[in-house]
């Protein structure tokens, strides 16, 4: 395959990529006529359209895609009425593979329609069966073709305070999660928090897996399990990635704690995910004046810190919209952050592809670079402001060197004087 005429982030002028056998195999500039020809049929014209790598949704729950209503509406709209609702549908024994997989299945073909190429899903692990794990176990396996899956082992009623909670994280990953997570601020107390995060580091040591944890998701400054993940990182020497999911607490955190804990977490190289869109709808509540509730991306990102984009839900208890769109979760991060300045904007897509990367520890595999896996997309726009202003369709996705779908660009038709389209 070969795509002609492409714009690349950080490079001027259009190039021609070509791909072979899966992988990138040479990027020479357009006007050397080095490309193939246009037209022909593995050849792929982007005119002058930008291509860059797969979105990476760093975050989100597809055993937990499209069940809202079932068993019933969270009509509060909180986190906390969610996940009752969550451990409700268990206990009713709604969580069959066969929903679970199909739900799932209809959420990741969304995220690859909308450009997302790598995603990294929690999944829970607080049900003996493990049901949900083993449906997204087959389903990892079965889409590999045109997506990639990480599981993360996920305690969603906690760890330390749920039956046999240890024992089923470590079973989760005999049977192959790729991470391990947890939810200190769930815990009973700070201390059984602690102690939580202790065991999610010794697993991540025992099956050399990364970690990520669902870290202060509560709208209380004084939830600081985020000191002690970069402690435990720094003291570990895990040379996995340690990620810092939602964090949403730091919001709430006084100047000079911020200023005490941010080299802790620079020193730690913690990597951050962050769903703006979830959590300014679970966040803040009842609060006036309504605070945003989302972690400081402008601030974290401003210290040196890795952050990534999550969609965190589509169609459940905690978020009833959601179709894995990486492009619409990228802007609402932006707004969220403060982050319209054009020194932001003109790098806006490193939120949703390298630094989810840097998360999933996708680094030596992901880029377009000679000698890469060819996971490439070509949107319908010819830069990072243009992607975050129009929130331009894909054109076409490319997995590990095939073509996932192709799409015509959209367009209009109009008789009405003086009109035309952009």
């Amino acid at each position: 395959m070969i795509i002609v005429d492409a714009a690349l982030r950080g490079r001027a002028g259009t190039w021609d990529i070509h791909i072979d056998d899966g992988t990138f195999t040479s990027i020479v500039p357009h006007a050397s006529g080095a490309g193939g020809a246009a037209g022909a049929p593995d050849t792929f014209d982007a005119a002058g359209r930008l291509v860059v790598e797969p979105f990476v949704d760093a975050h989100v729950h597809l055993d937990y895609a499209n069940t809202a209503g079932r068993p019933r509406i969270n009509e509060s709209g909180n986190l906390f009425e969610a996940i009752d609702i969550w451990a409700e549908r268990k206990a009713q024994g709604l969580n069959n593979f066969d929903e679970i997989y199909g739900n799932a299945l209809a959420a990741a073909r969304s995220e690859a329609a909308h450009g997302t190429g790598f995603i990294r899903s929690h999944v829970d692990i607080t049900d003996p069966e493990l049901t949900a794990l083993q449906a997204l176990l087959q389903l990892r396996e079965d889409v590999k073709d045109w997506i990639e899956i990480q599981l993360v082992a996920f305690p969603q009623n906690s760890l330390l305070s749920f039956p046999d909670g240890p024992g089923l994280l470590d079973r989760a990953l005999e049977l192959g999660a790729d991470a391990v997570g947890g939810i200190p601020h769930l815990e009973a107390t700070r201390e059984d928090g602690t102690a939580s995060l202790r065991l999610v580091f010794d697993l991540a040591e025992k099956y050399g897996v990364p970690v990520d944890v669902h870290c202060d998701e509560i709208d209380d400054p004084q939830s600081r399990f985020v000191e002690v993940m970069a402690a435990l990182a720094s003291r570990s020497g895990l040379e996995l990635p340690v990620t810092a999911s939602h964090a949403v607490a730091m919001a709430y955190y006084p100047e000079s704690y911020l200023a005490k804990l941010s080299p802790q977490l620079v020193a730690a190289q913690l990597n951050f995910a962050v769903c703006p869109n979830e959590n300014l709808q679970l966040q803040g509540r009842g609060m006036m004046p309504v605070p945003r509730g989302v972690a400081p991306i402008k601030r974290l990102t401003e210290s040196g810190l890795n952050v990534a984009f999550g969609q965190d839900s589509i169609g459940d208890p905690f978020y009833p919209l959601g179709e894995g769109n990486m492009l619409r979760i990228l802007d609402i991060g932006l707004h969220v952050g403060h982050m319209l300045s054009g020194s932001h904007l003109a790098d806006a897509l490193r939120f949703i592809t390298d630094n989810g990367a840097r998360n999933l520890g996708l680094a030596d595999r992901y880029g377009i670079e000679v000698g890469k896996p060819a996971h490439c997309i070509v949107l319908d726009c010819h830069s990072d402001l243009e992607a975050v202003r129009h929130q331009p369709d894909v054109l076409c996705n490319v997995h590990n060197g095939a073509t996932v779908f192709t799409r015509q660009p959209a367009s209009y038709t109009t008789t009405m004087p003086g009109f035309s389209a952009r």
